[in-house]
């Protein structure tokens, strides 16, 4: 089979490869009939995840149809169309069963394994460990390129930036960084009430977009940025303020944009450290919260869609073939300059 192949700090390549097979009982194989990149696979490439090592296959969202179970698999048959998410969890462990996949114990400590610690979804074939607990169907009325942005992106927004920072009925929401997990917080938010949306970014395209998923109100990233949000909530500040970013100055915004009692939510994914104005939140009684991605949302956000509820075909803004794997990935590599939120990739 074909499969992109990590090797080493921007190196990659999209190479032959031995077949993905089942190796435990819980295992399935699964075609991948369609398959995205997350900006998590550039962090790698970049050489800040020192876990994945020469060799592995990156990716870890995909929608495919299995083609080989294993034994011990009860739920799914050959043929079934599943989307494989991007947290693998055994169900049976202490974290498993608190509700935080996240950190299964049984795969590792940390729910992300595919393209991380294991062979991943950019690949004509995947194996799924697992497969029971940790596979969804697709419903028949969901298109591929819907579901596809429930393994990750949609399930992010929703958990770590809407559930966590508890929006609800009325509230004053701002979302910093109109990227696709951003806008994933921002067309979800709709689902527990919030009556102002308010979308910032640095790109004018983002924005525009941003407005398509919900937000009431876009502001250009600047200096006056917290000035105007002020200004547009009477001096007070938003209920929940939600960075979606992952840089020292964002999450620094998201704090001057939150009013007494309000929430931080922090989605980014921060690589250096972030020193927070902690003398001037403890006395406005802010809370922080934070985290990876559990996606036990995705039966509630698959009802959703299914629907109409939730268009999450917006997210996509250019289509390839896994023979383009190098262009689609210049592509979402330089998403301002191309306009790009996610990218959806599928055999050729």
């Amino acid at each position: 089979m074909k499969a992109l192949v990590y090797h080493g700090p921007g190196r990659k390549a999209w190479e032959d490869v031995p077949d993905a097979t089942i190796i435990e009982p819980t295992d399935v194989v699964v075609r991948v009939d369609t398959a995205t990149i997350c900006g998590t696979d550039l962090h790698i490439l970049h050489g800040d995840v020192a876990a994945v090592t020469d060799g592995r296959i990156l990716g870890h969202e995909a929608v495919g149809t299995v083609t080989a179970v294993g034994d011990a698999v009860k739920g799914f048959a050959t043929g079934d169309r599943v989307l494989v998410p991007a947290i693998t969890k055994c169900g049976r462990c202490e974290y498993c069963q608190r509700g935080m996949p996240s950190h299964c114990q049984t795969v590792g400590g940390i729910g992300w394994i595919f393209g991380h610690l294991i062979d991943g979804t950019q690949a004509d074939l995947v194996r799924v460990p697992y497969a029971d607990t940790s596979l969804y169907a697709v419903p028949p009325n969901v298109t591929n390129e819907q579901a596809i942005f429930l393994a990750d992106s949609l399930p992010t927004g929703y958990e770590v930036g809407v559930l966590a920072g508890e929006v609800r009925p009325g509230h004053t929401v701002a979302v910093v960084g109109a990227g696709a997990v951003g806008l994933a917080a921002i067309l979800t938010t709709g689902l527990w009430g919030a009556s102002r949306v308010i979308a910032i970014d640095a790109n004018k395209f983002r924005l525009e977009k941003a407005l398509e998923f919900g937000a009431t109100d876009v502001f250009e990233a600047g200096d006056s940025t917290a000035g105007d949000v002020l200004a547009l909530t009477d001096g007070l500040g938003v209920d929940v303020a939600i960075e979606a970013v992952g840089y020292p100055e964002t999450l620094l915004t998201a704090a001057s944009l939150v009013r007494p009692g309000g929430t931080i939510a922090n989605i980014g994914v921060h690589g250096v450290p972030v020193s927070l104005p902690m003398q001037d939140m403890w006395i406005k009684n802010v809370r922080l919260t934070m985290g990876l991605v559990d996606t036990v949302s995705i039966p509630t956000l698959l009802k959703m869609v299914a629907s109409g509820r939730i268009p999450a075909e917006k997210m996509g803004t250019h289509s390839f073939n896994f023979d383009q794997m190098d262009e689609a990935y210049g592509v979402f590599g330089n998403a301002a300059a191309n306009s790009a939120l996610k990218v959806i990739i599928t055999p050729a």
